[in-house]
């Protein structure tokens, strides 16, 4: 890595900010440059490399175009060469090269009609989303920040490069990546960017499901997920999550809860580990409530069946924003079984565990303990106490290795034929028989006795 120390003057400051650079990336900026080119590492790496973090990926910027630069290169794929970019390959390892370039008008907020090359560096940058992903930087120039992107950073701010309007008009999805990078960095949006927002949101209808998926799960796993608030605020759940916007809107005058049902949903979402599935099961756990809302006699609010009515409207969420099925299932298991009542019994647990499944059952300690946090503190102590028994009682079926599953079993459908039950749907109506049996009572789950069982069953039944 080359290690490169450069200055800027900021507010009368002289501001010290160090960059490494891998070395292949130096490799590929010093190739170009030594053909007669400009090259920089720009955007999302100059960032994170500004603000410590180490960047995901490395973009370049030059002026050389597509078929210059796969001259220099021995192996490039044309990743997207009608809008400049060429994938260099170094070692197995591919690196965007993309062409300095103009964008013309966009049609369907997210495509320019055309682009034009430029040799230009200040071009290419105020075509760019925000100032922290408009600098630029190789080690023979040092920083390039033409539009403040320090500056903002300091302040810690998302602005707009140039006019917030024209930027969301030429990508509408910028109005959500405004809010997942204030998420991300938590840092707040600057005032005339966020109006712009609260304009054009409307806009984002013009978004594809997936990318739309894509930038509100980087926001739902950000340290700030309670940041879906601003997306709110400024209209944009309204057109990507309307189902939140009813949350915000629904009171909860109930002495278990202290928050409305959208501000418990962001609390609680803060309370639970930055994992896909866990924050999306969060954000859901409620999403039922203002369709099941009840008043008592006393002005109490209940929510009964809130859970399956929440399982419905994540179902289809999920499905409108092309989640794969994996998450899609797992998300909608937490969201049904998030408050169901367990027995604080072993079997009462062994028979959650079969009913529920063996990979989502663990996963509701952390969705019952982040509700509990997020709830008033009305019995909050007893909840806890209860949650930590049902923790104590799971744990030792699994340290005892207790059946939970058919695939635990001590018997298989191949043992009942070999004692003379012929193959249907018999053999698996006493294999579900014989699982009861030894959810009840694990101690029974030997292969002799579960045979001596069976063996007596099928005896009697002929």
């Amino acid at each position: 890595m080359a290690a490169t120390i450069f200055y800027i003057v900021m507010n009368s400051e002289r501001v010290n900010v160090q960059i490494k650079l891998p070395d292949k990336v130096s490799k590929i900026i010093d190739r170009l440059t030594a053909a007669g080119y400009e090259a920089y590492a720009v955007g999302g790496c100059v960032r994170d490399s500004v603000l410590g973090r180490e960047p995901n990926d490395w973009d370049i910027t030059t002026s050389a175009k597509p078929m210059e630069v796969k001259q220099l290169f021995p192996r490039t794929i044309d990743t997207g060469i009608k809008h400049g970019t060429v994938t260099v390959m170094l070692d197995k390892q591919g690196f965007e090269v993309t062409t300095y370039r103009i964008d013309g008008d966009y049609e369907d907020g997210r495509h320019p009609k055309q682009v034009t090359f430029t040799a230009c560096l200040e071009e290419d940058l105020k075509r760019r989303d925000f100032t922290i992903n408009a600098m630029a930087y190789n080690e023979q120039t040092g920083l390039v920040d033409i539009f403040g992107g320090m500056q903002d950073i300091q302040r810690n701010v998302v602005r707009c490069v140039g006019d917030a309007q024209e930027r969301f008009t030429e990508d509408a999805l910028r109005m959500l990546r405004a809010v997942r990078f204030s998420a991300q960095l938590g840092y707040q949006i600057e005032e005339g960017t966020k109006k712009a927002i609260r304009s054009m949101a409307p806009n984002l209808k013009l978004i594809s499901a997936e990318r739309i998926q894509a930038e509100l799960v980087k926001l739902v796993i950000s340290p700030h997920p309670d940041y879906l608030r601003t997306a709110y605020e400024t209209g944009i759940t309204a057109q990507i999550l309307p189902e939140f916007d009813l949350c915000m809107n629904t009171a909860q005058n109930n002495p278990h809860h202290c928050y409305n049902v959208g501000e418990h949903i962001l609390h609680a979402m803060q309370e639970i580990e930055a994992d896909k599935v866990l924050r999306l099961g969060m954000l859901f756990h409620d999403i039922g409530k203002p369709q099941t809302l009840t008043i008592d006699e006393a002005g109490i609010i209940h929510n009964k069946g809130h859970a399956d009515a929440g399982e419905r409207i994540a179902k289809d969420v999920l499905r409108r924003l092309k989640f794969d099925n994996d998450t899609l299932e797992k998300v909608v298991k937490l969201v049904r079984y998030h408050d169901q009542e367990i027995g604080l019994t072993a079997s009462g647990v062994r028979r959650a565990v079969n009913r529920i499944g063996e990979d989502i059952f663990p996963m509701l300690f952390a969705v019952r303990y982040a509700d509990i946090q997020a709830q008033s503190n009305y019995m909050r102590e007893e909840k806890l106490e209860k949650l930590a028994q049902l923790r104590e009682l799971y744990d030792g079926i699994c340290r005892r290795q207790e059946c939970i599953s058919l695939k635990e079993l001590a018997v298989t459908g191949s043992d009942l034929i070999a004692l003379g039950m012929p193959p249907g749907r018999e053999i698996g109506e006493l294999l579900k028989e014989l699982l009861d049996l030894v959810l009840e009572n694990p101690h029974k789950n030997t292969r002799d006795e579960l045979l001596r069982i069976s063996e007596k069953k099928i005896r009697n039944d002929k």
